[in-house]
């Protein structure tokens, strides 16, 4: 096992500063835990090896270091992949239960099968959810256009596993279980990528796996799943276009007649790098975030100034004298490129069914509206009609989303969704003794329930390591730190500024994998940095295994009720453990 040695981005120099030698704002910095960084070799700074277990634990297990080396190498996809493998199999077992619409599956899973078909969203009778689960999905679809206020990439998405499976409760769920699975992947990878461990990559996506919030979203057929799953990918397409765009600086510096590379101006200044395929995926990845919710694009934002960031830290460790100017010169424009035209071009092509439906009345809704109500408009002689119309939609579903307030049972305040206050219960029945699961020796009637909340140990766990990474960040300018912490506020604070508006806790899932990181980065502290002692490292690994057992087992004891488990009564209220969550 090993921890989280630091990486971050230090100026350029020679020799080790000394405490008299620092700015007094790092003197005062110092007593708040503000350490400098060692100074090594460049290359090393700009692209930091991957940590392995030491010697010593290889010789303790009895592997030679050649059997040790293959291992590693194994363990890099290995490891990643038996987590991802784990998390498939809990989370595509038996998923076409409940064999029901539940929550906000009345309209995506409906709306899915339509955009699939038509192109765009139509109005069901109100029976409609009857007659799919009767029929096995075997029903007429209307031709009446439906006023919706959701982009359509994630419905696209969903409508793809019903197109495969058929239009019943395992199809309009395949494709969230799938990216779901999927994103448990990507997290492994990118928190191996971020941390230099393998080990610290796989807890982190491990601990998503058991994450009640992540397993119930993906069982269910709603947006916010999908959103997850873009953003994830477009942290992770980052997170690699940094370290391939550090790798060619570093290629690009001088080395001394030690071999040793050294920060040269000249480079770091001038050195172009305008091709970074990773960053236009990225863009694109975006693009399909913000098609799906348009929250994706505070995302977009936050990751744009991001990268930019990260730039200028590479530039400057690399010996740049103006780092601010040499980006702004040289990686700014193209970044801009490859997010910002990337992104809204992906949420335009999005709605090619809309656009190619009529505009006679029988297409999407307002797809007339620029040939009916909007022919007078000053615009007209300059943009298209089916542009004009997209516009006025866009207009319309900005107003329903500010206005919207509409008071709801579950509703939450997002001060509460880091200590789970306000789950939602997707699915509630109480089946009577010997039936539907519920045992023939039950006292009395049992509760089958699908109930969105996190693990809760592992919600409170990283609400300290929230606090643990936002002090690593503003204290030791650790760039992963404030990598996650990017991606926790992109995903929470902006729902701050909507208090008054009727939001949900399940929103949290988009910056979910971001609290694994959080958690996974404060376990690594707890194991204790390169160089401790064999006391400190035992105490670590039995704090950190405890921590992550009752993680672990508090999935476990939950699993009734992420799944819709028939359980008696009495047993459903002991996992009530706050009077919110009924």
């Amino acid at each position: 096992m090993t921890s989280t040695a630091s990486s971050t981005d230090t100026p350029a120099g020679q020799g080790q500063t000394t405490d008299d030698q620092r700015p007094s704002w790092q003197q005062r910095l110092h007593r708040f835990g503000y350490t400098g960084r060692p100074r090594s070799d460049v290359r090393d700074r700009l692209v930091p090896p991957y940590t392995a277990p030491s010697p010593r634990l290889w010789a303790a297990l009895g592997f030679r270091m050649d059997a040790a080396a293959r291992i590693m190498r194994w363990s890099a996809w290995g490891g990643p992949l038996l987590v991802t493998l784990v998390a498939g199999i809990l989370r595509f077992w038996n998923l076409g239960s409940p064999k029901a619409v539940i929550f906000d599956e009345t309209y995506y899973a409906k709306d899915a099968w339509a955009i699939v078909h038509r192109g765009f969203e139509v109005n069901w009778a109100k029976n409609a959810n009857d007659l799919i689960l009767q029929n096995n999905g075997d029903v007429p679809i209307p031709t009446d256009a439906a006023y919706v206020v959701h982009p359509p990439v994630g419905k696209y998405v969903i409508g793809l596993g019903e197109w495969l499976f058929g239009f019943t409760p395992f199809g309009w769920r395949f494709m969230t279980a799938l990216l779901g699975t999927l994103s448990v992947l990507m997290l492994c990878r990118i928190g191996r990528r971020l941390f230099r461990s393998t080990f610290l990559g796989c807890l982190a996506g491990a601990l998503m796996a058991v994450d009640g919030l992540h397993f119930v979203m993906s069982r269910t057929a709603l947006l916010d799943q999908v959103l997850m799953f873009f953003v994830l990918a477009a942290f992770g397409c980052l997170v690699i276009d940094r370290d391939r765009a550090r790798a060619r600086l570093a290629a690009a510096l001088p080395a001394d007649a030690d071999g040793v590379v050294r920060p040269d101006a000249e480079v770091a200044d001038h050195l172009g790098m305008a091709w970074r395929p990773w960053r236009w995926l990225a863009g694109l990845c975006l693009g399909l975030a913000f098609a799906t919710k348009w929250n994706g694009l505070v995302f977009l934002a936050a990751f744009g100034v991001m990268t930019v960031l990260w730039d200028v830290g590479a530039r400057k460790v690399a010996g740049a004298r103006r780092p601010y100017l040499a980006v702004i010169k040289h990686d700014l424009g193209w970044a801009f490129l490859a997010t910002v035209p990337v992104t809204l071009a992906t949420y335009l092509v999005s709605w090619t069914g809309w656009i190619l439906s009529p505009d006679d009345g029988t297409g999407g809704y307002f797809r007339d509206w620029a040939v009916t109500a909007g022919k007078d408009s000053h615009w007209s002689w300059l943009f298209p009609d089916w542009l004009r119309s997209l516009w006025h939609y866009e207009n319309e579903v900005y107003a329903f989303h500010k206005g919207l307030s509409s008071p709801h049972t579950y509703q939450s305040n997002p001060w509460s969704w880091i200590v789970t206050g306000r789950p939602v219960s997707y699915f509630y029945e109480s089946p009577a003794p010997g039936k539907d699961g519920c045992p023939t020796d039950a006292a009395e009637k049992c509760a089958r329930e699908v109930l969105a909340i996190g693990t809760p140990l592992l919600w409170w766990a990283a609400a300290f390591a929230l606090l643990y990474v936002l002090w690593r960040w503003f204290f030791r300018r650790d760039w992963r730190a404030g990598a996650i912490a990017c991606g926790i506020a992109a995903g929470w604070l902006p729902w701050f500024m909507y208090q008054e508006r009727t939001i949900f806790y399940f929103y949290a899932v988009v910056f979910l994998p971001f609290l694994c990181l959080a958690l996974a980065m404060m376990i690594g502290a707890i194991l204790g940095p390169p160089g401790s002692t064999e006391r400190r490292r035992v105490a670590g690994a039995a704090g950190a295994g405890v921590l992550v057992l009752l993680i672990f087992w508090n999935f476990i004891y939950f699993w009734p009720i992420y799944t819709g488990t028939a359980i008696p009564i009495d047993d459903w209220r002991a996992r009530m453990w706050l009077d919110t969550w009924v």
